[in-house]
């Protein structure tokens, strides 16, 4: 009888690792070749998100936008830029600085040559520099792959209803791009980049008036590089002079502006104006109702912890964080500030792993930016966002068959309107309306008075605008459309499901 013995198998010892099988030695090298590829897929994904968002909502009903477009109008007929108002029955005269001149003579741009997909055009393309800023600014503070993705897309997403063809999102883009340098600055000593803060601070006071919150930033970063100076251990590696030249500069950019330094006494007048803030729904201050809402208030939280965790003051992390949450959490508009920062703030402090960091090389960066706008012509064309259809999304929210019939049968002014519609009366219309969305120049009493008269409150027909109107468009379902059918004095003109146009049966003589 044979016998077979079996040779032991020899244990490996510590030195020497045991051979791996044929088709181990193959998938590693296969998945280190493909993952470069799946995140660059990701984030063409995350860069494209936000701004498909915008194409799908297709916001062309905002209701300050009709006023900005009059206004562009107005610009591009005359070649000035507006000193006084000219567009009211009620204010006529009044000094008004058109802080946003530059975003106006834009959109009206886009508008006469795209139509209404023109106003989705900027929308989308801010919305997708907005995402390239704020993964910029991640990526630099942060490396690792997955924390970069959920930092950038929390960011995104906290400022989903902010994506609206407002002049705030040039904003939001300049303020993301001040905190990246400033940053960037701080952690390396290189002052190359601050000298673009002038050049940004010379475009941001022609389109919005918030750019006093980016010279915050950068009034912050010089205190905190004077106290590192006299001696205190602070994260901060640029030197006082550098911090100062920068600040000085862009202060100094910011006259830029048809107005001059006189932009300032603007900011000023709205920084103490007592009004609006209760008035007017984004004015408001955040109502948690929402998922966005929420992921705010989770980004403050984590920059707060993330500052509590190093066991020591950061003055510039601490005094932009509390700047940011009083902003941010008084008025849901102004969420952007809070988001940013706490996105930095978190992004610099979270401990990333090495093996799971950022594989795509930085020379793939326009193939990640020309598939984000591969996905963006895509979604044009599977939303169907043409003018036929963007058309009819303004017809269900604007008095656009109102205002026609208006205009076809020649009924004359002066025209008493609501708050929401008359931007877009204005633009249409090309007449005087008694109150728009420009709520900080007309002032609390005249905000006040309107909201009080179209609910019919006691003492509306005594309201002196309306009293000298001799035409009265709103909305058919508001309280004073119900007493002007029983009213008299009045006619109603045009009725559908939305509006109503009444006409005072003996027109009140008009002042030359």
């Amino acid at each position: 009888m044979t016998t077979f013995t079996v040779a032991p198998v020899p244990r490996a010892t510590e030195t020497e690792a045991p051979p791996r099988t044929k088709p181990e030695l193959a998938k590693v090298p296969a998945n280190r070749k493909a993952e470069p590829f799946a995140q660059a897929v990701v984030l063409a994904m995350l860069l494209a998100g936000p701004a498909l968002m915008c194409i799908h909502m297709a916001y062309v009903t905002d209701w300050d936008l009709w006023w900005h477009l009059r206004t562009g109008d107005w610009i591009l007929a005359h070649g000035a830029v507006p000193h006084a108002d000219s567009f009211s029955s009620s204010i006529a005269g009044k000094p008004w600085a058109d802080y946003t001149w530059l975003f106006e003579v834009l959109v009206d741009k886009l508008f006469l040559r795209f139509g209404l997909l023109g106003l989705v055009l900027y929308t989308t393309s801010m919305t997708l520099a907005i995402s390239c800023a704020l993964f910029h600014l991640v990526r630099r503070l942060q490396s690792d792959f997955t924390l970069l993705v959920l930092l950038s897309f929390a960011a995104s997403f906290s400022m989903e209803h902010l994506y609206t063809p407002r002049p705030w999102l040039f904003t939001i883009l300049f303020f993301v791009l001040v905190v990246d340098i400033v940053m960037q600055a701080r952690r390396t000593g290189k002052v190359r980049e601050l000298f673009w803060l002038p050049v940004i601070f010379a475009i941001w006071p022609n389109v919005h008036i918030q750019f006093v919150v980016g010279l915050v930033v950068l009034a912050l970063a010089l205190g905190e590089a004077i106290l590192a100076r006299r001696g205190m251990d602070l994260p901060t590696r640029i030197a006082p002079a550098w911090m100062l030249g920068a600040f000085a500069a862009s202060l100094a950019a910011t006259c830029a502006n048809p107005y001059g330094w006189h932009i300032y006494r603007t900011v000023y007048e709205l920084a103490t104006a007592p009004g609006g803030m209760d008035k007017v729904t984004e004015l408001l201050a955040i109502p948690f109702r929402t998922l966005p809402d929420w992921c705010v208030l989770l980004l403050a939280m984590g920059a707060a912890a993330a500052l509590g965790k190093v066991g020591r003051l950061l003055p510039f992390e601490t005094a932009l964080l509390t700047f940011a949450a009083y902003f941010s959490f008084r008025s849901q508009r102004d969420v952007w500030v809070l988001v940013v920062v706490g996105v930095a703030i978190v992004a610099s402090s979270l401990p990333g792993r090495e093996r799971a960091r950022i594989r795509v090389p930085g020379s793939a960066a326009p193939l990640v930016l020309l598939a984000s706008l591969l996905m963006l012509f895509t979604g044009f064309r599977a939303l169907h966002a043409d003018n036929r259809v963007l058309a009819h999304l303004l017809e269900q929210q604007m008095p656009v068959k109102a205002a026609e019939v208006v205009k076809e049968r020649g009924y004359a002014g002066p025209l008493y309107n609501d708050y929401n519609w008359g931007g877009y009366l204005m633009w249409s219309l090309r007449m005087p309306v008694n109150i728009d969305g420009r709520g900080s120049l007309y002032g609390d009493k005249a905000i006040d008075s309107s909201a009080s008269t179209w609910s019919a409150e006691p003492g509306w027909a005594s309201d002196p605008q309306l009293r000298s109107a001799n035409m009265v468009i709103g909305p058919g379902r508001m309280p004073l459309s119900q007493v002007l059918r029983m009213d008299s004095q009045w006619q109603i003109a045009y009725e559908d499901k939305d509006a109503a146009v009444f006409v005072r049966k003996t027109p009140v003589p008009t002042r030359k």
